[in-house]
């Protein structure tokens, strides 16, 4: 058997998504060497393979995220400014939606963030500072006491590469460094006794995490007939009906986020009756901006409530079982476009969009679907500080306002928004106060020089329904690629960083001079 490759560099980011490309620029510019795996051929995760516009808050476009995630989102702007045949409308316009999808100020293809998130890494790759391994995935840990010594990845065809840093950063989509490195951690529902939440559960249960997502990309051709086989688990899926509905899952009828207690009707495409049109909710190209045709239409996202997948957990069961769980988000999602191809109720009274068309090339695949399902849920460190449903809900918090943390480390704003879960199926989208990131929450309670870079922070499953969005993944990212960098350099442990005045008041300015904002201002928040 043949000895196994070794490679080594000052931090180690496992996962390639949001966060781990943000903790690697933050690290590579802070004079860091970076090794950074991925396990698909795409960096970006959630805005690339995964294939999600960002869900943001309506602060965006001035303030609320780090500059350099308002940097990305300039990029991709640009990148359309310089590369498409827009119109001056659309050139001149400073907030320039690309899709005119109206789940973001910024619904936009995958490859172009593929491209703007390349550039921004080019002079960090291109020099060497900064090396990506694609298609890795970790396999084992190696640890000392309360150390970590080396990270095992394992890519195609079994070949494994031993990975050495001064730090370890898991930015894998469900926190699976942890486990292998032997973090404490936490996964599924924690129960009310545990986090005095009111929403939590009575009895904590770990296999009830939020729903996944295979995202697929359509358009439509009027006329056409791009009807694919039918599924193999569309019969069950077409029957499906979830314990919160009296409709299958595979209908007009979904939770109503402004009550998830009652139902709400969809439709298709946008109309004059006043029912809510899917077909432009995650729409990510819209010719209607272009002085050129350059396809036969529009492009939208399918990652709608009719494939929610939430027959089962990814976490803590067999790899059997997951890999059963993973083929069964691709077999709903293939039945969501089959039933809509052939079955979905039409406003005229008909049956059935035929002209819907996979379109595999928008997404790198050859199926039409996501190269890698959208996770909302990550296992979660135990930190030195766990966020709380209490620490972010605008009925608990009440006239206090936003909680601030004196280690914050960053900002962000989003609804407390729980998808279906898997063994309760509940589903709730809570108002919240904006807001910030306690570097408490990125320390482990032990392990000295390992640090979440993700969705993986320490937080309650509730508070992770508004904490593992787009702009706040990339400023936890950010926030542990630069503390990596100033705990090498300072050679001090990250919980000292934290307990000490000076360091902690050193590292915030090191990442105010990044641009990252600490607090929420009173007069941002009136605005």
């Amino acid at each position: 058997m043949a000895s196994e490759q070794e490679k080594r560099s000052d931090v180690v980011i496992i996962g390639g998504g949001l966060g781990g490309v943000a903790a690697a620029l933050a690290a590579a510019k802070a004079g860091q060497r970076v090794i950074l795996t991925e396990e698909t051929d795409w960096l970006g995760g959630q805005l690339t393979s995964q294939a999600v516009p960002p869900d943001e808050h309506r602060w965006i476009e001035q303030s609320g995220s780090t500059a350099s995630y308002r940097e990305f989102r300039s990029r991709v702007r640009d990148y359309y400014r310089r590369n498409y045949p827009l119109t001056e409308a659309a050139k001149s316009n400073p907030i320039l939606n690309p899709g005119n999808g109206w789940v973001s100020r910024l619904a936009h293809e995958p490859k172009v963030a593929l491209a703007v998130l390349q550039e921004m890494l080019a002079p960090y790759v291109n020099t060497g500072r900064i090396e990506v391994l694609y298609h890795m995935v970790p396999v084992a840990a190696d640890t000392e006491g309360d150390l970590v010594t080396g990270v095992t990845v394992q890519g195609p065809g079994g070949a494994r590469i031993k990975l050495r840093g001064t730090y370890y950063l898991d930015a894998t989509e469900c926190g699976d460094l942890l486990p292998l490195a032997g973090v404490e951690h936490v996964s599924g529902a924690e129960s009310r006794s545990e986090t005095g939440e009111p929403h939590a559960l009575e009895e904590a249960d770990p296999l009830d995490m939020q729903s996944i997502t295979h995202v697929a990309a359509v358009d439509y051709i009027p006329g056409g007939d791009y009807t694919i086989p039918r599924p193999r688990d569309y019969d069950y899926w077409r029957g499906y009906v979830p314990s919160f509905s009296k409709y299958p899952i595979l209908s007009w009828f979904a939770s109503d986020a402004d009550d998830t207690t009652k139902l709400k009707q969809f439709t298709m495409f946008p109309n004059e009756q006043g029912i809510v049109s899917l077909w432009d909710y995650r729409r990510i190209v819209d010719p209607a901006i272009w002085t050129e045709p350059l396809n036969d239409g529009e492009v939208t996202l399918l990652n709608w409530a009719l494939n929610d997948y939430y027959a089962g957990p990814l976490i803590g069961v067999p790899s059997e079982e997951r890999e059963r769980h993973l083929e069964g988000a691709r077999q709903l999602t293939l039945s969501l476009v089959y039933w809509l191809q052939t079955e979905a109720p039409r406003l005229d009274g008909g049956q059935g969009y035929p002209g819907v068309r996979l379109r595999g090339d928008v997404l790198g695949t050859e199926d039409g679907l996501a190269k890698a399902p959208y996770i909302r849920e990550s296992r979660r460190i135990r930190g030195l500080y766990t966020v709380a449903e209490q620490d972010v809900s605008k009925e608990l918090r009440g006239a206090a306002g936003p909680r601030r943390y004196e280690d914050s480390v960053g900002v962000g704003s989003y609804h407390l928004d729980l998808h279906p879960t898997t063994v309760s199926q509940r589903t709730f989208y809570i108002p919240n106060h904006p807001y910030e990131i306690p570097l408490g929450a990125l320390i482990p309670v032990r392990v000295k020089n390992l640090l979440p870079a993700c969705k993986n922070i320490s937080m309650t499953q509730i508070a992770n329904g508004c904490y593992r969005l787009h702009p706040t993944e990339w400023n936890i990212g950010e926030a542990a690629g630069t503390l990596a960098a100033y705990a090498i350099r300072q050679q001090v442990e990250p919980a000292a960083v934290r307990e000490s005045a000076a360091h902690l008041q050193a590292y915030q300015e090191q990442l105010m001079a990044l641009g990252v904002q600490l607090h929420w201002t009173e007069e941002e928040l009136e605005a």
